[in-house]
C-alpha cells in the first residue's frame, strides 16, 4: 500500500491497533529514510515486522471503515481467461488480482481501499464494472505469484497490452474519454485523481481551485472551514482545469460563461458524486467541486445535534398526516441533511414517500426519488403534478423557489399529504412572510403550514482533546450569558491533536430554532400580522432562538462560544 499509508498510520492509531509510542519507535528505527522511499510505508512495514500489528487486523478494520467485503485470497483460483484481463506485471505493480465474473461485474481483490485510480482505470479500459474486495497486501502478493504461475498468463487481451507496454504510468493513468491524449497528460491525470482522493480522505465537503495572479490556489472545506493545500505550479493551471472540465463533461472551448457539470467517482466501494461549478475570473476559470457521498450520510436524528426536548417536538411535527414543514437557512447550513434525516425517521413500509430534487444528493432505500431536468421540461412544478397522481403519503420538494411550486405544495398539504421542503430565509418565523411574498395567500399559509426549522452549523469540540475551560467575562457577555448560567455546566474546548488536525474541532452539529404553528399563530397569519408580532408570539409559546440553543450547547461542552457567535446573531437584532 502506497497511496494511503499516511492515512493508515493515523487510522490504526485511532482504532487502537497500535499506540503513539509504537509509531514513534517504528519511525525512529527506520531513520535515516532511504532516498525515494515513503516514511509511512517503511513505518508500517516495521510495525508489522516487529509484531506490533498484523496486516489481517489492519485489513479487517479497513473493511469495516469502508464497508468492503474481505476475501480469502489463499483459497481463490481464477481461470486463465480471467487472469488474461490483467497482466502479471500490472497485477504485481498495483497489487490487484482479478477473481471472477459475477454477472456483469468483475470481482477483484485489492489491498488499498483508497486506490481509486487503479479501479477506475481498469474499469474504463476493460469496459467492465468492478466490484473490489479487500485482502491483506502480503497475502495478495502471494496469491498473485501463485495464480499467475511464473508470469506465463497474459496474452494479447491483457491490461498492459491495451494500455501500451513500456510506460511507467500503467494503471495509474486514467485516460480521458475523447479528445487528443498526449503522453504529457499522465502527470496531470494522476494529480487530479490524487486531489479528489485526498479530499475524500480528509472528509472535505468542497474542493476549491482558484486562479490567482501569480499562483494557482487549492483549498479544501473541512467542517465548514477552508484550509489551504499545497497547490500545483501556476504553469499547470490550464491543463488541470481542462482535465476537470473533461471529466465533468462540460465544454472545453467555452471560457466566457459559467458552466455546471458532474463527476462520478468510486472509492472504497462507495459511489461519490462531485458537482462541478466553473466560473470565469480575471486570471482564469475558478472551479469548485462539491463532494456528495451518496451512501455515507448519517441519518439518525441524534447526530444532527438536537437536545431531547427539541427532538421530541421535531419528531411530533414530521410525523403528522398532512401539512407543510419547512427547513430554512442559507446555502451550506445543513438543510438537506436534516430533511433526509426526517425522511429516514418516518420511512415505514406503510408509507409511500416521493421526493423531487435538483440534484438527488443522497440515495435512500425505500424512497422514490425524482431528478429535476429542466432541459426536457421536468421542473419542480411539473414533477410535483405527476407525483401527486402517484398517491404518495409524504412528498419532499428540494426547494420552494417560485409561486407555482409553492401553490402546488400548499394544495398538496391541504389535500392530505405531508410536504417537506426548504426555503432560503434567515430565521424560522420569516418562512411565513417569505411564502406570502412569493404570492401564497395568507389564509392558505395559515391552513397549511405546520412548522419551520431554522438552523446553522457549528463545529463540534474534538472528543479526543476537549478539556474543561472557563470562559472570560468578555466572552460570556458577547454571547449573552453569565457565570450563573454555567454554575452547573462544564464548558469544553479542544486543545488540538492529531485526530482533529490540531484544530480542536472535529465534525459539525446544528443549532436550531423550531417554530411551531399554534392556533393563535394561525389566526395571526390569517390576519396578516407582521414578522415582529409573529416572533413575539412564538417566543411566548416557548420557541428558543438559535442563539439560545447555541448557549445551551456551549454549556453542554458540545461547542465553543466562538463557534456560536460566528454562526448566529444576537436575539435583539433579529
Amino acid at each position: 500500500m502506497t497511496t494511503a499509508d499516511d492515512y493508515v498510520i493515523q487510522f490504526i492509531q485511532d482504532k487502537g491497533l497500535v499506540s503513539l509510542a509504537d509509531v514513534t519507535e517504528a519511525r525512529a528505527a527506520i531513520e535515516p529514510i532511504p532516498e525515494g522511499q515513503s516514511a509511512d510505508t517503511l513505518a508500517i512495514a516495521k510495525l508489522v515486522e516487529t509484531g506490533k500489528v498484523a496486516w489481517p487486523k489492519i485489513t479487517a478494520a479497513l473493511s469495516q471503515e469502508f464497508d468492503m467485503e474481505l476475501v480469502d485470497v489463499a483459497q481463490v483460483s481464477p481461470s486463465d481467461d480471467i487472469l488474461k484481463l490483467i497482466s502479471r506485471e500490472q497485477a504485481e505493480k498495483h497489487n490487484i488480482l482479478p477473481l471472477q465474473m459475477d454477472g456483469v461485474e468483475l470481482l477483484v481483490a485489492i489491498s488499498d481501499p483508497l486506490d481509486t485510480e487503479t479501479i477506475d482505470s481498469v474499469s474504463r479500459v476493460l469496459k467492465l464494472a468492478l466490484n473490489p474486495k479487500l485482502a491483506p497486501p502480503d497475502e495478495l502478493k502471494d496469491a498473485i505469484s501463485r495464480c499467475y504461475n511464473g508470469g506465463q498468463i497474459g496474452g494479447s487481451n491483457s491490461y498492459s497490452d491495451i494500455l501500451g507496454k513500456g510506460g511507467d504510468d500503467g494503471l495509474a493513468v486514467e485516460l480521458p474519454q475523447g479528445g487528443d491524449v498526449k503522453e504529457d497528460d499522465a502527470p496531470i491525470i494522476r494529480y487530479v485523481n490524487s486531489l479528489i482522493v485526498d479530499a475524500i480522505r480528509r472528509k472535505a465537503s468542497d474542493i476549491h481551485l482558484e486562479p490567482l495572479e501569480k499562483r494557482f490556489r487549492v483549498r479544501f472545506r473541512v467542517d465548514g472551514v477552508l484550509q489551504e493545500m499545497k497547490g500545483p505550479p501556476k504553469r499547470l493551471q490550464a491543463s488541470i482545469i481542462s482535465r476537470l472540465k473533461l471529466m465533468a463533461e462540460v465544454s472545453l472551448a467555452e471560457k466566457r460563461i459559467p458552466q455546471d457539470g458532474r463527476i462520478q467517482a468510486r472509492t472504497g466501494g462507495r459511489d461519490i458524486d462531485l458537482r462541478v461549478s466553473v466560473l470565469p475570473t480575471v486570471y482564469g476559470e475558478s472551479i469548485v467541486m462539491r463532494i456528495l457521498d451518496k451512501e455515507g450520510l448519517k441519518l439518525g436524528l441524534p447526530e444532527l445535534g438536537f437536545f431531547a426536548d427539541d427532538q421530541a417536538k421535531f419528531q411530533g411535527l414530521i410525523s403528522g398526516s398532512d401539512g407543510v414543514f419547512l427547513v430554512t437557512g442559507p446555502t451550506g447550513s445543513g438543510k438537506s441533511t436534516t430533511l433526509y434525516s426526517a425522511l429516514n425517521y418516518i420511512n415505514k413500509p406503510d408509507r409511500k414517500i416521493i421526493t423531487v430534487e435538483d440534484p438527488v444528493e443522497y440515495q435512500m432505500a425505500g424512497i422514490n426519488q425524482v431528478q429535476v431536468k429542466r432541459d426536457v421540461g421536468m421542473t419542480f412544478a411539473a414533477a410535483l403534478r405527476a407525483m401527486l397522481r402517484q398517491a404518495p403519503n409524504i412528498v419532499m420538494i428540494g426547494e420552494i423557489r417560485d409561486l407555482e411550486t409553492a401553490e402546488i405544495a400548499v394544495n398538496a398539504a391541504l389535500t392530505g399529504h405531508m410536504v417537506f421542503s426548504t426555503l432560503h430565509t434567515n430565521d424560522s418565523v420569516s418562512s411565513v412572510t417569505r411564502l406570502v411574498d412569493i404570492g401564497v395567500k395568507p389564509f392558505l399559509v395559515s391552513a397549511a403550514l405546520r412548522g419551520a426549522l431554522a438552523q446553522r452549523l457549528v463545529r463540534r469540540n474534538c472528543q479526543a482533546c476537549a478539556a474543561p475551560y472557563k470562559p472570560t467575562a468578555k466572552e460570556l457577555y458577547s454571547i449573552g450569558m453569565t457565570e450563573q448560567d454555567l454554575a452547573s455546566a462544564t464548558p469544553m474546548k479542544g486543545a488540538g491533536c492529531p485526530k482533529c488536525g490540531e484544530r480542536g474541532y472535529k465534525g459539525r452539529r446544528g443549532v436550531f430554532e423550531l417554530f411551531v404553528i399554534t392556533e393563535e399563530i394561525q389566526e395571526m397569519i390569517y390576519g396578516g400580522s407582521n414578522l415582529v408580532d409573529l416572533r413575539r408570539k412564538a417566543r411566548e409559546a416557548g420557541m428558543r432562538t438559535m442563539r439560545e440553543d447555541g448557549q445551551r450547547k456551549v454549556a453542554s461542552g458540545m461547542t465553543t462560544i466562538e463557534e456560536v457567535l460566528g454562526a448566529t446573531v444576537a436575539d435583539d437584532v433579529i
